[in-house]
C-alpha cells in the first residue's frame, strides 16, 4: 500500500461502511488512482479528497422555487488524488478519459466553447471563488467517480464540490464552508456549464448525512441535520437505472421552473414559495386561462410537496418510519400525476421510469411493504425504492431481467459530506 494512502485509511469506515470487503475494494481503487497519477505527473506529496453523490428523499423540484428539500449523501463518491502546481494552471485527468482537462487560471471568464465540459466546471468554480474573495491556484489531479453520469445521483454536483474542496484545502486552509462550496458549484453549472439547476444537489453532496434544506433565501439556505439513522432500519434504499437517455431533455427540465415561475408572476411574486394554497385555489380559473392546466398542476405539486417535506422530517425525527414511507408514496404520486416529470412527450415510446414504477408498485403490493417514487429531475433515468432487507435480492433479480445487469443499486446513507481526507 502507498505510504501516503495508509495515513488516511482510518477514514474509510466513515465514508464506505465498516465492511472488510468494501474497505479492501476501496483500497484497491485508491491505489489504482495513485498509480495513474504517478504515471502522468510523477511522484509528489499527495492530497486526497472525497465528495459523495446524493439521493433526494423529498422535495421533488421544489428547490428552484425557494422551497424545502430533504436529501442525503450516499456511499458512492468522486475521489481525487492531487498535488500542488507551481504554475497558475489546473491539469486534471478523469478516469475513463484519454486526455486531460487543462485550465489556465489567468482566464476566468465563461467560454461558450466550453459549455457542457469539465473545463467549464473547473473554470467556473475558480472564477466564482475568486469573485467571492477566496484564493485560487494551480494543481494537478487525477479523479475517479463511481457516481455514474445519468444515474440520478448527481455526478456533476459531486465533481463540483470535489473541485471546490481542493481549492479550499490547498489555498484557503480548508476553511470554505460546505454551503459556500455548494453555491459556487451551482453558479459554475448555471453560468459556465450552461445547465439550469437548483442548489439541492450540491448542498447534499457538500454537507452530508440526511439534511433538510430551506431555500427561502437561496443565497443563505438554512440546512439542518435530521436525527435519524436509516442504516439501523430493516429496510434498504435502492435506485433503479431505467436506461433512458437524457439527451435533448433540457427543455423538459427547464419547463418546470419556467411554468412555476410564470404562475408566481401572475400573483406578483417571484417564486411559488410566496403563494398561499388557499389563495391559489381561488385563482385557478384565472391561471388556467392564462397559462393552461399543466402550470396549475405543477403549482399544486409544489405547494403540496413543500408541506410534505416538513411532514417527512417530522416522521423521521419521531422515528415513525411507516409514516415516512406513506409520504414517499404520496410524493411519487404527485410527481407522476401533477408535476408530470416521468417521461418526455418528445418520445412517448420510451417510458422506462413509468414502467419501473409500475413494476415496483406491484412488487410492493405483493410483499406488503415499501415505497417508490421518481428520483431526481425525472423524464429519464432512475427511480427510488425503499424495501425490507429480505426482499432486496428478489427485487433485484426481477428488475435486472428487464432493465439490465447492475441496473439496481443498493445504497447506504453516508454521514459526512465532501472531505479533505488528509485533515481527518
Amino acid at each position: 500500500m502507498n505510504s501516503q494512502l495508509q495515513e488516511i485509511t482510518s477514514a474509510f469506515p466513515l465514508l464506505y461502511g465498516n465492511v472488510e470487503k468494501i474497505i479492501k475494494n476501496q483500497l484497491t481503487r485508491y491505489n489504482k488512482l495513485i498509480d495513474k497519477f504517478t504515471s502522468e505527473f510523477g511522484s509528489a506529496d499527495l492530497h486526497f479528497f472525497s465528495a459523495p453523490g446524493r439521493t433526494e428523499l423529498g422535495g421533488n423540484h421544489t428547490d428552484h422555487n425557494n422551497g424545502l428539500v430533504l436529501a442525503s449523501s450516499i456511499n458512492l463518491d468522486s475521489i481525487a488524488v492531487v498535488s500542488n502546481s507551481i504554475d497558475n494552471k489546473i491539469e486534471l485527468y478523469s478516469e475513463g478519459y484519454n486526455k486531460s482537462f487543462l485550465v489556465d487560471l489567468n482566464s476566468l471568464k465563461p467560454n461558450p466553447l466550453e459549455n457542457g465540459t469539465t473545463n467549464a466546471l473547473i473554470r467556473g468554480m475558480a472564477g466564482r471563488l475568486k469573485q467571492l474573495g477566496y484564493s485560487i491556484g494551480g494543481f494537478k489531479a487525477y479523479i475517479s467517480s463511481d457516481v455514474l453520469s445519468g444515474s440520478g445521483l448527481s455526478s456533476s454536483a459531486s465533481i463540483e464540490v470535489l473541485i471546490g474542496s481542493i481549492f479550499s484545502a490547498l489555498f484557503n486552509k480548508n476553511s470554505i464552508a460546505p454551503e459556500i462550496l455548494a453555491q459556487v458549484g451551482q453558479y459554475a453549472e448555471n453560468n459556465y456549464l450552461g445547465k439550469p439547476c437548483g442548489l439541492m444537489d450540491q448542498m447534499a453532496c457538500a454537507v452530508g448525512g440526511i439534511i433538510s434544506i430551506d431555500f427561502k433565501d437561496p443565497l443563505n439556505p438554512i440546512f439542518n441535520k435530521v436525527n435519524f439513522d436509516f442504516n439501523k432500519q430493516k429496510y434498504k434504499l435502492l435506485v433503479v437505472d431505467t436506461g433512458g437517455s437524457h439527451a435533448d431533455l433540457t427543455d423538459d427540465y427547464s419547463s418546470i421552473p419556467g411554468e412555476m415561475k410564470s404562475v408566481a408572476e401572475l400573483f406578483g411574486v417571484s417564486v411559488l414559495r410566496e403563494i398561499d394554497m388557499n389563495i391559489f385555489i381561488e385563482k385557478i380559473p384565472y391561471v388556467r386561462k392564462q397559462l393552461g392546466d399543466r402550470a396549475v398542476l405543477r403549482t399544486l405539486h409544489f405547494l403540496e410537496e413543500n408541506t410534505r417535506v416538513e411532514e417527512e422530517v417530522l416522521a423521521l425525527e419521531s422515528a415513525d418510519f411507516n409514516e415516512f414511507l406513506k409520504l414517499i408514496t404520496a410524493s411519487g404520486n404527485s410527481s407522476f400525476k401533477w408535476l408530470q416529470n416521468i417521461y418526455t412527450a418528445k418520445n412517448i415510446k420510451e417510458q422506462g421510469i413509468s414502467l419501473a414504477l409500475a413494476l415496483s408498485e406491484k412488487f410492493i403490493k405483493e410483499i406488503g411493504g415499501g415505497a417508490c417514487r421518481v428520483h431526481g429531475g425525472g423524464f429519464a433515468g432512475t427511480i427510488q425504492i425503499f424495501l425490507p432487507e429480505n426482499s432486496v435480492e428478489d427485487y433485484k433479480i426481477k428488475m435486472e431481467k428487464i432493465f439490465g445487469k447492475n441496473s439496481v443499486q443498493v445504497l447506504d446513507i453516508r454521514q459526512i459530506g465532501t472531505v479533505y481526507l488528509n485533515s481527518l
